[in-house]
């Protein structure tokens, strides 16, 4: 596991503008370089995921790095790069969860106290987006997995490239299963799924597709 920080305070990736969005694939990619060259790593198991702005940069990189990353996540992700900006178009694997309670970054989009100068997508819309570029079959099947969390999945997808989507219904700008984070800022946190667990058994199934 490597843990990039953004730059500047708060510290944030530039995700959201596609002018600086070069300069730092540029960073992860020579990261990844890096990385690659010191440690006895499999480059078919790179794999992005973040949380809030965190996931947004998570999202950048599954674009624009699809031979080099081969699959995505993110909870609560902050989303502004449009999808002209994708450079690239490999069907990439995505896993997201984000809470309908979420006040930072809007599940049905909109704008946020966070950055009022941003547009938020719709949540659901955004993933129907993601499954539609990765050529899925268009109607999606939900299945609720805890009295708070409902899973949508898209099936026969282009390589394999899944798009699973949870819903939390409540939930808050927070990480499923994981540590709570102050109600007052950030929201609920369910103890129903644990997004690590889940998100790791994701990528387990999606290495990058053989040549």
């Amino acid at each position: 596991m490597v843990y990039p920080a953004g730059a500047g305070f708060p510290r944030v990736f530039e995700a959201q503008d596609p002018s600086e969005v070069p300069a730092e694939i540029r960073f992860f990619s020579g990261l990844i370089d890096t990385l690659t060259a010191t440690y006895n790593l499999d480059p078919n198991r790179i794999y992005a995921n973040g949380l809030s702005n965190g996931g947004g940069m998570s999202f950048a990189l599954s674009c624009t790095l699809s031979d080099r990353v081969a699959a995505g996540g993110g909870v609560a992700p902050a989303l502004f790069l449009p999808w002209s900006s994708c450079t690239d178009q490999r069907a990439v694997p995505m896993m997201a969860f984000h809470g309908t309670a979420d006040r930072l970054t809007p599940y049905h989009g909109g704008r946020s106290w966070v950055d009022t100068r941003q547009t938020f997508p719709d949540i659901p819309t955004w993933v129907a987006d993601w499954a539609q570029r990765n050529r899925c079959l268009p109607t999606p099947v939900d299945a609720e997995v805890a009295p708070d969390v409902v899973r949508r999945s898209y099936a026969a997808c282009a390589e394999g490239a899944d798009v699973v989507f949870y819903t939390i219904e409540g939930g808050g700008h927070t990480w499923p299963g994981g540590e709570p984070m102050p109600e007052w800022l950030a929201g609920t946190t369910t103890r129903n799924i644990d997004a690590t667990r889940k998100l790791w058994a994701f990528y387990r199934e999606h290495p990058l597709p053989s040549e």
